[in-house]
């Protein structure tokens, strides 16, 4: 999209321009709704869903008008959600514990600012939201913009409906998002200054309908990189879970026609009167000693099949970079040292994934002090005081943490102390807290009695 860049710088935003930005970015577009179609497990979204059907018109019955087929009625397409599973286990594993924001400086008056905005804006959900995303399609998008009320907001936006005319995405130049309405394509155009709107309906050309100034004093459609590359989580190992897919599909058809075999009659004849005969008392008459009645089935070799789907789920975890809390290696007390090693793929990939959120939350504030700095008394630049708290999702050991905090005590700042404690979401709010407490019984608890008595 570099090309597009240079033209905008050169001679502005243009109905053409859209149009051909749109079409450039089509691939992309379906590769990223195609993902999240997936992650829903549409019809149209898991490939086992939509595999060719495995009956055979043309099976030949050698002319006799009594011989039916019946493995072809089988055909069962099962979905593993390995590609789920790996989305949500990340962002429980990132988000169980929202973010927090605290500030690098003793200023109440912008911590209640940013406070009334975070609660304000749901931002416990829209920011695990806005991970999800961007671990299933590679990159997430958001918009920042004033509500009714005259309030700074901040919404989500689906990311194969947004291109980022830029190398990064966290601080976009330029921004275009687009998305159809009853064969109405409507197109919206950001910049450091206007919004502009544009339609095109029933394939026709796209047509500017207004521009508008923003009140920030940059682009407010920005986004979330997964990582350097814009991959999904699950992305590298699809052929891996549709494999999967397959075997367990095809081994569950084998099971079910096991059930549906042929029946064998060794020196006996059947006529239709005889089956019905069958049907009613479920026995056979043999007269002779070589007679016999038995099924045509056919062999499953399970121990290989059971082989190869351990090793498929093994790959697609390990690739992946995820783990299976289900695994009997996670039960009984498991210390915190080794807890870390079994999640250290996972957690490696959560960190690429946490700077680059810090910086889309940085660029974000940055958008909102912008606006703020204009009707309010706070800094332009007062964006940077602000910092991010990321706590994993985890089950603890309380005890070891109270050890660990009083081993603390008096070595570090009580900020980084409290910081470390996963019971404390809010550290300012924490320490307000301890500060009252002083102030109300002192370091030592009130006498029970009077000392009179």
């Amino acid at each position: 999209m570099l090309h597009f860049k240079k033209l905008i710088d050169q001679q502005g935003i243009t109905p053409d321009l859209i149009a051909k930005i749109i079409e450039a970015h089509q691939e992309d577009y379906n590769r990223m709704k195609g993902l999240y179609q997936r992650y829903k497990a549409d019809l149209d979204g898991p490939k086992i869903f939509t595999r060719p059907s495995l009956v055979h018109e043309d099976f030949e019955t050698g002319g006799n008008a009594h011989v039916t087929r019946i493995d072809d009625k089988v055909d069962n397409r099962l979905n593993n959600a390995f590609d789920v599973d790996i989305v949500d286990t990340k962002v429980g594993y990132m988000f169980g514990h929202p973010i927090g924001y605290n500030l690098d400086i003793q200023d109440a008056a912008l911590k209640k600012e940013i406070d009334t905005f975070i609660l304000r804006n749901n931002t416990e959900d829209i920011d695990s939201e806005y991970g999800k995303m961007a671990a299933i399609c590679g990159k997430a998008a958001r918009l920042a913009y004033i509500c009714k009320e005259g309030d700074e907001r901040l919404k989500n936006i689906d990311p194969w409906e947004v291109v980022f005319i830029d190398e990064d995405i966290h601080e976009p130049a330029y921004s275009l998002r687009y998305y159809t309405v009853d064969e109405t394509v409507y197109a919206e155009f950001y910049d450091d200054i206007y919004i502009h709107y544009y339609e095109q309906s029933n394939g026709s050309s796209f047509v500017e309908k207004d521009v508008v100034p923003h009140v920030f004093d940059f682009n407010p459609l920005f986004g979330l990189a997964n990582n350097l590359e814009l991959k999904g989580d699950a992305e590298k190992v699809l052929s891996l879970i549709d494999a999967y897919d397959r075997t367990l599909s095809d081994a569950s058809n084998e099971i079910e026609q096991y059930r549906l075999a042929y029946l064998i009659l060794k020196g006996l004849g059947a006529d239709e009167e005889t089956l019905r005969d069958v049907k009613k008392s479920g026995m056979f008459e043999l007269f002779e000693k070589d007679d016999d009645v038995s099924y045509l089935t056919k062999d499953i070799n399970d121990q290989m099949i059971e082989n190869h789907l351990n090793r498929l789920e093994d790959n697609i975890l390990r690739f992946a970079k995820s783990v299976n809390f289900t695994d009997e290696s996670f039960g009984g007390q498991v210390s915190g040292v080794a807890m870390k090693y079994k999640l250290l793929a996972l957690e490696a990939k959560c960190t690429t994934m946490e700077r680059k959120y810090v910086s889309s939350l940085r660029y974000q504030f940055k958008v909102i002090f912008s606006a703020w700095a204009k009707r309010k008394s706070i800094g332009k630049d007062d964006y940077l005081k602000v910092f991010y708290q990321f706590k994993r999702n985890l089950p603890v050991n309380l005890l070891e943490e109270a050890q660990v905090q009083s081993q603390l005590k008096g070595f570090v700042s009580e900020k980084t102390r409290l910081g470390l404690f996963s019971q404390v979401d809010d550290v300012e709010y924490e320490l307000d807290e301890m500060e009252q407490d002083t102030l109300k019984v002192g370091p030592t608890l009130e006498p029970l009695a009077d000392d009179e008595e």
